[in-house]
């Protein structure tokens, strides 16, 4: 067992176990490649204490389970670290590993008991955003610190001058009359003997700040930021001191003059206050707070990563105006904002204005941003250089408008920071088709800019709400290119909390008032269906059953609730629908205009989730669910049936949207009508000059049916298709990220007219899916990749593709070229999975362990 190593552990979905909120939190682990074919046949956990000594070793378990396998040891309790070791035994079961190297885990505060400090608000006029700050002794033989820390609102927190960690507008949103999550860090390192201090600085964030267009609304949850922080140190001879916000702390206005998601944030470094979070100084002119009321118990750990600065990009170009402004293009259109390095008077301004794309005239087109400012300025303090970057806003946007430099300008002295949630990237896919390469790249980069703290839709104009039919469409695409099961599960605990009584899902998760909308007590079919769509995604990539078994009275509420709608009929019909949003035929005013009515897609979904959570209540062991949701999904199928089915295989809505959902969610009766169904939808797209006629519900499956019903070729020349609408004209015209309209830009390089024209809007991305499971050929057959389906099925001219995933079990490869009339097929296997390999040219699909493969098959017509 030698060649065998443990490696990779983990906790639930932590990238980072320290403040965990679960008291026997689950581990998985990965084996670093040794002997081929290799599968786990038991392993052995043991946990130690500081100075190494094993505490607790389990008992070998025969089991061939490495991801999210139960605690087993004793329950952590508030604040307990715990070092934890695995060892493996292989197939002939003779000799285990090496014992892994030790990972610590540490629990957070997991009963509100143990909160001691209270939340605080400063006792301030409207104004520039506060500071709060507080003095506090430690004395000398002090061993560890941790500091637990929120807000009402968005905080940075400073310790003795220096900042605690780096996270991006913490704590994030979530749905706060619920679920409000806290962090922990470790500032043992940033503690001194003596006098220490300790500082934070507030924002209104999505707390308090504007949410919505057309002037939106603010104060949602609160009218009032407030700060909780709890630092507790330890001493050697096993003591510890709390120091936790109360009536004692002091605030004043600090340099943030205002600060909002929409609106940018206006910073004057002449209101800085030198020192202010170091020990000693003096605060006397300082007000005092106010402690507010708010219930612990809604405080959790987080399961999602915080937003931090993941990159940065350097401008491409700059382009100076006749009176003075720079245009600054970085290349991408990304999410975040800019980092400048500035030399200037006291009082010297530098104003910043974002866009994601140029007009005619080579000016920040803002239209699309709607009422969203999107503009930064900050003030010199002079005296030197002087580097700056927003704390409490982010911005959408390729181009930056740069007005007010003092001196000469250097582009060298401006950088954009990308923003997004620290997810571990996962996923990787290429071919031999440098457009399709692209297109991939913009969805990903779609993806990174609209998980910031939630999945949202766009990221830069008055909304960036956390819409559900977009999360539920992209899903399986995310949760290939990154490691996102915390971040969605997060999101899924937030949609549960929302859902209405009689089990409606709102539009958006968070739930906020958006308008009209907010007046309709309907379901939205496709959008609501998140609630089922998503947890079933996260039980299929990373295998987390306990997750769907969290989830699943919420998957039942919402088909419970639209089962009731359609009644006896069966057939969901009437109501607000969104339906196929934003098809190609939706004109510029009417994104809601689609070519397939709403009642065939609300039918449809319906029996979907029904399937969906007949097949959960399957896994978790409810027999008698199982049983009631499968005959509720098959009286949906007949009712669509015999409502929407014209004839053999002819649907009397005739769209590509329309057979592509019947063909996807098994609408049909039989393969005769299956495959009539099938042609038709190929007729539709020849009709069409192979370009794409499906919304936002039909662009995940149309490749799918298309392939389904043996019409491969027809799929991929739909995707490689480079007229408008497709989604390679989006490439031609040198976009960068995904659009929200298949038009976004017209073929003469004009803005389309309608209001609905975000420029970065993944949910069309969701094709990536089919490029990674179809055209290289990588999917799951089992949860969590157990078993790998290696299926590629090249076309469409391309000579080779491949895809590398990093799957709970370790990195799974599949790579293929052409050779002439051979296909060549390389695929590598993690250990303790397997796959089958299913090839063109080969009458058999075959099994194999782990380890790298090589196959050649024939692609000659037999």
């Amino acid at each position: 067992m030698d060649e065998v190593r443990v490696e990779q552990i983990a906790f639930e979905h932590h990238r980072e176990p320290l403040g965990v909120g679960e008291a026997e939190p689950r581990l998985s682990w990965t084996v670093a490649p040794g002997p081929r074919d290799w599968l786990q046949a038991a392993y052995q956990l043991r946990t130690l204490d500081a100075a190494g000594a094993a505490t607790w070793t389990g008992e070998r378990v025969s089991s061939p389970d490495s991801v999210l396998v139960p605690w087993a040891a004793p329950p952590l309790r508030s604040r307990e670290r715990r070092a934890v070791q695995v060892r493996v035994w292989g197939p002939d079961g003779s000799e285990p590993s090496p014992w892994s190297d030790v990972v610590a885990v540490e629990a957070g505060l997991l009963d509100q008991k143990d909160w001691s400090a209270r939340f605080v608000a400063p006792d301030l006029p409207e104004g520039p955003n506060p500071l709060l700050r507080h003095d506090f002794d430690v004395s000398d033989d002090f061993t560890s610190a941790r500091l637990y820390v929120t807000a009402l609102g968005v905080y940075e927190v400073e310790l003795n001058g220096h900042r605690v960690g780096d996270d991006v507008l913490a704590p994030g949103w979530t749905s706060y009359r619920h679920r409000l999550t806290y962090r922990t860090f470790d500032v043992t390192d940033l503690l001194r003997p003596g006098r220490n201090a300790i500082g934070a600085l507030l924002g209104d964030g999505w707390y308090r700040g504007r949410l919505g267009w057309g002037g939106g609304t603010g104060n949602r949850y609160g009218d009032r930021v407030a700060l909780l922080a709890q630092v507790e140190i330890r001493y050697a001879d096993g003591r510890s001191d709390v120091v936790g916000t109360d009536a004692s702390w002091r605030c004043a206005p600090g340099p943030v003059v205002s600060a909002g998601l929409y609106e940018g944030e206006w910073y004057d470094a002449r209101r800085e206050r030198v020192g202010w979070s170091e020990p000693g100084y003096d605060d006397g002119d300082w007000s005092p707070v106010t402690p507010v009321a708010y219930d612990k118990a809604r405080l959790v750990a987080p399961s999602a990563p915080p937003a931090r600065v993941v990159e940065t990009v350097e401008p491409v170009s700059v382009r100076t105006t006749d009176d003075g402004r720079r245009i600054v293009d970085f290349g991408q259109n990304l999410v975040g904002f800019l980092r400048i390095r500035v030399h200037g008077a006291e009082g010297d301004t530098v104003r910043i204005r974002h866009a994601e794309v140029l007009d005619a005239a080579g000016e920040l087109c803002v239209r699309p941003l709607r009422s969203a400012d999107a503009t930064d300025e900050y003030v010199l303090r002079g005296g030197g250089e002087q580097t700056w970057q927003p704390r409490f806003t982010y911005h959408g946007f390729r181009y930056a408008e740069i007005d007010g430099w003092p001196g000469q300008f250097d582009a060298a002295d401006v950088t954009a920071l990308v923003v997004h949630a620290d997810m571990r990237r996962t996923g990787w896919f290429s071919c031999s088709d440098e457009a399709l390469d692209r297109l991939h790249d913009n969805v990903t980069w779609s993806m990174r800019g609209n998980f910031v703290t939630v999945p949202t839709d766009c990221p830069q104009r008055d909304e960036r709400f956390g819409w559900t039919g977009d999360a539920q469409v992209f899903a399986p695409t995310a949760s290939y290119l990154y490691d996102c099961a915390g971040l969605l599960s997060s999101w899924l605990a937030d949609l549960a909390c929302d859902q209405s009584p009689e089990g409606y899902v709102p539009a958006v998760i968070p739930d906020v008032p958006i308008g009209e909308l907010s007046e309709i007590p309907n379901a939205f079919a496709a959008w609501g269906d998140a609630a089922t769509v998503v947890p079933s995604v996260l039980y299929r990539r990373f295998g987390d059953e306990g997750l769907l078994r969290r989830q699943y009275p919420s998957m039942r509420k919402w088909v419970d609730a639209v089962a009731a709608i359609a009644g006896e009929s069966r057939l969901w019909r009437g109501g607000f629908q969104f339906g196929d949003w934003l098809d190609p035929s939706a004109p510029p005013d009417d994104p809601f205009a689609a070519m397939t009515p709403p009642d065939v897609v609300a039918t449809a979904e319906l029996a979907m989730s029904a399937g969906l959570v007949a097949d959960a209540a399957g896994v978790l062991g409810e027999p008698a669910d199982a049983a009631r949701y499968r005959a509720l999904a098959d009286e949906v199928r007949a009712a669509f049936r015999a409502e929407y089915v014209a004839g053999p295989g002819r649907l009397t809505s005739d769209t590509q949207t329309a057979y592509a959902l019947a063909v996807c969610f098994d609408l049909l009766d039989g393969q005769e009508e299956r495959r009539l169904a099938g042609a038709r939808l190929a007729e539709l797209v020849h009709e069409a000059g192979y370009r794409i006629g499906t919304g936002f519900v039909g662009t995940p499956l149309v490749c799918d049916a298309l392939c389904r019903t043996g019409h491969a070729e027809t799929a991929y020349r739909l995707v490689l298709q480079r007229e408008c609408p497709s989604w390679l004209y989006q490439v031609t015209m040198g976009a960068t990220t995904i659009w929200e309209r298949w038009d976004g830009l017209l073929p003469d390089g004009s803005l389309n007219p309608g209001e609905m024209l975000s420029f970065n809007h993944y949910a069309y991305g969701a094709v990536a899916d089919w490029l990674h499971r179809y055209v290289a050929g990588l999917a799951p057959l089992e949860p969590g990749y157990r078993r790998l389906l290696v299926r590629p099925r090249p076309g469409g001219g391309l000579t080779h593709a491949a895809a590398g995933l990093r799957t709970p079990y370790g990195r799974a490869e599949v790579s293929w070229r052409v050779d002439g009339d051979h296909l060549v097929t390389e695929v590598v296997v993690p250990p303790n999975a397997t796959a089958r390999v299913d090839l063109p040219g080969d009458e058999q699909a075959v099994d194999v362990g782990s380890g790298a493969h090589h196959f050649t098959t024939s692609l000659a017509p037999s």
